[in-house]
């Protein structure tokens, strides 16, 4: 009968020479450190965070309610307009927040118009957004022109200065309106929409700055980084190490 030869069946579990259970406690135990030292951090920020409002949800909630009844002046309505623009630029927004936002804006920008402006904004809107339609290239010449005429227009009403960063989305916020009033609905959204994007998860992790870097990218872009060199490192000191001890050589 021929004798089964297991030699070359090897398992890191189940390590059957004294050099195999050394290497495998040693790469439990820096594997371990690897993940408490991603892990626990991840646990760290979400036991220390707390939800802190940017300045921008005050000035939205202390003039909403006049903005939502119809009843705001002007401040009120440039300040529920710039407000509106700070979640506008966000790069992600959810599209149902995003229509009722625009919509609130253009109601916002026409209610400070006079019954003139008022005329020359929505008809500069309804052009911009068929020429918007139309094409297939942002660079169009007449697409650019007409972007830019509809904010020169828009933006003084708002009292913008020219050198506003808000300028860059304004005129792609601003809708052409069948209803001149926001409904139930619109207002519903734009009060879940306002808190959900104005407010941000905080804690001394993102707050402390380190070598001029806040603290939690330091720590993940480059203090991570270093560990897992050394970890590395550490590995193939321990193995030289053991190796010797066990009179081993490569």
């Amino acid at each position: 009968m021929e004798e089964s030869n297991n030699g070359f069946h090897i398992s890191f579990f189940k390590p059957t020479t004294k050099q195999a259970k050394s290497n495998r406690n040693m790469v439990l135990w820096l594997v371990s450190i690897w993940a408490v030292a991603i892990f626990g951090f991840q646990l760290a920020l979400y036991v220390l965070q707390k939800p802190t409002p940017e300045a921008t949800l005050a000035l939205f909630e202390e003039n909403w309610d006049h903005v939502k009844t119809n009843s705001a002046n002007n401040e009120q309505l440039k300040d529920f307009s710039y407000a509106a623009l700070s979640v506008l630029g966000k790069i992600f927004i959810r599209p149902e927040h995003k229509a009722a936002l625009d919509k609130g804006l253009t109601i916002a920008v026409l209610q400070l118009s006079d019954s003139t402006q008022s005329a020359i904004v929505s008809d500069k809107i309804r052009n911009f957004e068929n020429l918007a339609s139309s094409i297939t290239d942002i660079t169009d010449e007449n697409y650019k022109l007409a972007k830019a005429d509809l904010c020169e227009t828009v933006s003084p009403i708002l009292g913008l200065d020219k050198s506003d960063p808000r300028n860059i989305v304004l005129p792609l916020e601003l809708v052409s309106l069948t209803d001149a009033a926001l409904s139930k609905e619109d207002i519903a959204l734009i009060e879940e929409a306002m808190p959900l994007y104005l407010t941000h998860n905080q804690s001394i992790l993102t707050d402390t700055k380190f070598l001029g870097f806040p603290f939690h990218y330091f720590y993940t872009a480059v203090f991570l980084l270093i560990l897992f060199v050394g970890i590395c490192w550490l590995y193939c000191v321990r193995t030289d190490r053991i190796n010797a001890k066990l009179n081993i050589a490569d």
